[in-house]
């Protein structure tokens, strides 16, 4: 018996170390990072004191805020258009046979498999093909392109959940189909739906490779905007502005979470 827990103990301290390391490699870095953007000093390599001066020349840079302004509102519309897009979708894909459909979603699949640069360059020559020039559209239409997938991969696992004969009993009971479907459907695929839009925003703010082909002059994101001053040096502002970003992403998790938790207690 004290054998057998011994081994026990060993198996789970195997289980948390193993862990512990896992996270060490992926967070240790971002920890790295948002102590360099309270250094005094450009070094990377010495501390030379606590300041937030970073910072303020992060909020006074133009460069920089029209770079984050860009990269937001081009992650919010194109995961906002992508959600309904996608979403209408679903819902003709929900009402086809089921060879139909898998068709349907190998054909979906295909560009979450593909690279990005070849999906960046295809997109790029089809805008030069078409006479249209580059610039912020040209971004935020190719960012819909490539977000529309990843809200139906979201959004489809929750149509196979859903039970038909609430929505047919709806209408049977009087209700109209679009007044049926926004009460009875929708509420139920709406986990779905959140999922597919915070995906989409989180893909859009990450990108770099497709954003670099469509871009116009003078049009950047975060990502092209690092890419350019790796060539010069990064300066800490951008560590800063990596930590600022960071945090808000953290805190809209948790907050989704909470009133995910939440819902589904009072669901209970």
């Amino acid at each position: 018996m004290t054998r057998k827990n011994g081994r026990a103990r060993a198996v789970a301290f195997g289980k948390g170390l193993y862990l512990a390391l896992i996270l060490l490699f992926l967070y240790l870095p971002i920890f790295t990072l948002m102590v360099l953007s309270f250094n005094e000093g450009k070094t990377m390599s010495k501390w030379t004191g606590f300041s937030l001066k970073w910072y303020e020349e992060m909020f006074s840079s133009r460069t920089i805020m029209d770079a984050l302004g860009n990269t937001l509102t081009i992650a919010f519309w194109a995961a906002a258009i992508a959600t309904v897009v996608g979403l209408l979708a679903c819902i003709g894909m929900n009402a086809m046979k089921d060879r139909s459909r898998l068709v349907l979603m190998g054909i979906n699949n295909i560009p979450l498999l593909n690279a990005d640069i070849v999906t960046g360059i295809s997109i790029m020559m089809t805008f030069i093909v078409c006479g249209i020039s580059l610039n912020y559209g040209t971004v935020l239409f190719s960012h819909i392109t490539f977000c529309i997938p990843y809200v139906i991969l979201s959004v489809m696992p929750k149509f196979k959940q859903l039970e038909s004969h609430t929505y047919e009993a709806a209408l049977d009971l009087g209700a109209s189909p679009v007044y049926a479907f926004f009460k009875v459907v929708l509420p139920d695929i709406m986990p779905g739906v959140l999922s597919g839009f915070l995906l989409s925003f989180t893909m859009s703010v990450d990108d770099f490779v497709i954003t670099h082909f469509t871009r116009g002059a003078g049009i950047n994101t975060l990502s092209t905007l690092i890419y350019s001053q790796v060539k010069v040096g990064i300066r800490p502002t951008l560590y800063a502005l990596s930590t600022v970003i960071f945090v808000l992403v953290l805190v809209i998790l948790i907050v989704v979470n909470i009133l995910s938790n939440r819902k589904e207690t009072e669901e209970l």
